[in-house]
């Protein structure tokens, strides 16, 4: 067998790496898959008492605004890795390419390497993982800052690691949430007008680098995660249409609306950030189209009509280029790593939630997102043209 994630640091104590979970554990949810059941009882995880774990949702805008805001600097271990990544490769099993343009599946990692690698090919994949959550998140410590997030359920005494499981948000205590859940269809799997492309967490000021996703649990048919590659759709435009946007700002929004402090009579309101719409990457120097339909509400600086008509052409530049895509079909003890910073995904939802999905992901944050206007883009700096 491949050596797994845990071989790539010394063992997690799971008792010293667990904390006493306050009251906001809620009864009633149902039991966790078998396969998670059995993950959660070999970490040491008690999840009889109640799981998951949820944090107590922030009420204002301005509190959100300010959770891990304060000044730092991401020194990303991609920096300090071997070009060749000849401790990666060498350790691996099997290392195969799924796409030109994104994507590589190998079965064994080295941390500096595969921050680069992932960088560089923006999600890479490995099966078969014997990993815990306490294991997951010393591994995404070792990429960056954790990101708790302020309301997502978590496992019990393991915070920074959320819960990727319907059962879990339907008892979150968001009406809206659990109501889009219970009629969720077919023909509107999504939003309408929305294939749920998305970035994560783009209203933060320093958003996620290195995402973690291990998936314990799995339909037996769909439910693949899709990636686009934001290297290849900036790729994909002119040179004087990249003039045109490079250097330019877009408003992000958060997924979740909160009350104003200071205007305690105004209706609930997303939090909102600036950052550029083309953004440098700080390992490898391409630029990257940093947009998605679900969070970009506008570019700073236009009027409307402006905005919408040059966002409507940047995200289905990155939406519908297939050879920038990645369609990965999940078993159960998959892990993905990917980088938010140069990506969207989204989720095929063509099981119709017949059958159980179950996972645990870990975000590691990142730089404040910028534009470098001496960097170039990825088939420039590779010598492959325009």
């Amino acid at each position: 067998m491949a050596p797994s994630v845990s071989d790539l640091r010394p063992a997690v104590n799971a008792i010293a790496d667990t904390v006493t979970p306050s009251p906001k554990i809620k009864k009633g949810v149902p039991l966790p898959p078998p396969a998670a059941r059995a993950r959660l009882e070999k970490a040491g995880i008690d999840y009889t008492e109640g799981y998951p774990y949820y944090p107590t949702k922030p009420k204002y805008k301005q509190e959100v605004a300010q959770i891990r805001a304060e000044e730092r600097v991401h020194n990303d271990p991609g920096l300090r890795a071997d070009p060749e990544k000849k401790a990666l490769f060498g350790a691996a099993k099997e290392v195969r390419d799924l796409t030109i343009h994104i994507a590589q599946a190998p079965d064994g990692q080295q941390k500096d390497e595969l921050a680069l690698l992932i960088a560089e090919r923006t999600v890479v994949f490995f099966r078969d993982q014997d990993i815990s959550p306490q294991q997951q998140k010393a591994l995404g410590e070792y990429f960056g800052v954790i990101e708790v997030h302020p309301q997502a359920p978590q496992v019990p005494g393991v915070p920074g690691v959320s819960l990727i499981w319907d059962e879990a948000q339907r008892h979150l205590g968001d009406q809206g949430r659990s109501g889009f859940l219970d009629n969720r269809t077919f023909r509107l799997a999504y939003p309408s007008g929305s294939a749920g492309w998305h970035t994560d967490l783009v209203h933060e000021p320093y958003p996620p680098g290195v995402t973690h996703l291990h998936q314990d649990t799995v339909p037996e048919v769909g439910g693949d995660t899709l990636w686009a590659s934001g290297y290849g759709a900036y790729d994909k435009l002119s040179p004087q249409f990249r003039k045109l946007i490079d250097g330019l700002n877009g408003v992000y929004r958060s997924a979740h609306k909160y009350l104003d402090e200071e205007n305690p009579d105004a209706p609930p309101a997303h939090v909102e950030r600036i950052h550029p719409l083309v953004r440098t990457h700080p390992v490898t120097g391409w630029k990257s189209l940093f947009v998605n339909r679900s969070m970009t509400e506008r570019i700073d600086g236009l009027d409307k009509a402006e905005s919408d008509l040059i966002l409507g052409y940047l995200f289905d530049t990155i939406e519908r280029h297939e050879e920038n895509k990645v369609r990965w079909h999940w078993t159960p003890g998959t892990s993905a790593l990917w980088d938010n910073r140069i990506s969207v995904h989204t989720v095929s939802w063509d099981y119709e939630g017949k059958g159980p999905r179950h996972g645990t992901r870990v975000s590691s944050l990142a730089e404040k997102p910028y534009f470098d206007p001496n960097s170039k883009s990825r088939r420039e700096a590779l010598g492959l043209g325009p």
